[in-house]
């Protein structure tokens, strides 16, 4: 088993400006940019620290919003294409279907590829309803802007002979001859986050890594199932290998249980902060269709989701804001405690859900500080890394 660090680079001292929204429209006035230069440098050196102990790294973007200060997640890629050595480097994500210019995107992706000699994961993704005010994008039908965005960068990515043209339906350019060309051929590995049944089966019949962010036990495995009935639909030959299954869940971890439950807490912050926006930018008309709104109304009271938690057994605990540490533990969101518990915690929530290759960590979510983060990164990498790539190998021997 792989694992990634991640962190979404928060701006925390801005959290309190507006219980109420967070994203979109928060005034920048609330962000003091020698602290946020402060706190690039701090993630960074942690993601090289990361590096150090043997973890793979991953980030992310978000706009306009004190809950991720990374705006390209491509510009935090190539710093550290540079100044680390030996990590894979996952940008999931890249919000392909609201970028006006994929030509550029293939183009840096490719740079970023020959810098790092070879160890870039593109990660390709729909992006989060809030993200389309920041764009000047209308969610109608990002899907077909994401897939003509995605055989765009994939063919600019894999023709070597010379220019070509392309007049789609939503982008147009006369001559495509990316220099350079990617390290990886014929393009580095694709990666996408999925969240509904929708898009599991086009992550499928191209054999790409699906990642599914923090959504527990039953909605997880269901996910990791469908993928498994559309790879064997698409006639790929045996069964799907582990690595093209990643979970995203937070890691609390400590030499006691208790330090391990206070880092809990802090980290426990990105889940209380990242969904803080008003409801016109939760679901702008067109991102979900009119049955998924009407199901969100039938089922919450309003037209987007509330995340709830839930246990293996199916026990509802409630909405995540109202849950404890331990509840969050119960339903998968979080893997808290000494290195054993969270070892213990992680490969049976892995086996529970039938396998995946790729751990992707938030040891640094919430105001959890620099001393913490940095322990933490530590104590997991020598006490609890090695053991889950043994325990990776030998399920991916017997998955073969």
């Amino acid at each position: 088993m792989r694992v990634w660090h991640f962190s979404e680079e928060p701006y925390p001292a801005a959290w309190s400006a507006n219980p109420d929204n967070l994203r979109v429209s928060l005034p920048n006035s609330n962000i003091d940019p020698v602290k946020a230069a402060d706190l690039y440098h701090r993630y960074l050196d942690e993601w090289l620290l990361a590096d150090d102990l043997g973890f793979d790294i991953f980030a992310n973007e978000h706009h306009s919003t004190p809950t991720c200060m990374t705006a390209s997640v491509n510009l935090i890629l190539a710093i550290l294409a540079r100044q680390t050595r030996k990590a894979r480097l996952l940008g999931l994500g890249l919000p392909i279907g609201i970028r006006t210019d994929p030509l550029r995107v293939a183009e840096e992706l490719a740079m970023i590829d020959v810098i790092s000699r070879g160890r870039l994961e593109m990660g390709f993704i729909k992006g989060v309803p809030y993200e389309f005010s920041a764009a000047n994008r209308s969610p109608v039908r990002i899907m077909d802007r994401f897939w003509e965005a995605h055989d765009l960068i994939i063919k600019a990515m894999s023709t070597h002979d010379g220019a070509f043209s392309w007049e789609g339906e939503y982008f147009h350019y006369r001559s495509v001859n990316i220099w350079p060309r990617p390290w990886q051929q014929p393009h580095p590995p694709v990666w996408s986050s999925v969240g509904s049944m929708h898009n599991v089966r086009n992550m499928a019949i191209r054999g790409y890594t699906m990642a599914t962010f923090i959504n527990g036990w039953q909605k997880s495995r269901d996910l990791f199932t469908e993928y498994r009935k559309h790879w064997a639909l698409a006639g790929h030959a045996g069964p799907v290998p582990l690595d093209r299954f990643a979970y995203l869940g937070m890691v609390a971890i400590a030499s006691t249980q208790a330090e391990a439950e206070r880092r809990g807490q802090l980290v426990r912050g990105y889940l209380e902060t990242n969904a803080t926006a008003y409801d016109q930018h939760k679901n702008p008309p067109g991102f979900w269709s009119a049955g998924d709104s009407a199901r969100l109304i039938k089922m919450f009271g309003k037209p987007h989701p509330t995340m709830t938690v839930t246990t293996r057994d199916g026990q509802k605990l409630g909405p995540v804001a109202q849950c404890s540490i331990a509840d969050m533990v119960a339903g998968g969101l979080m893997f808290c405690g000494t290195p054993d518990q969270v070892y213990e915690q992680i490969v049976t929530f892995a086996d529970a859900v039938g396998g995946f290759g790729n751990l992707l960590m938030m040891g640094q979510g919430g105001r959890l500080g620099h001393e913490d983060t940095e322990d933490s990164l530590k104590l997991f990498g020598r006490e609890v890394l090695p053991r889950l790539k043994a325990y990776g190998a030998q399920k991916a021997l017997e998955a073969a």
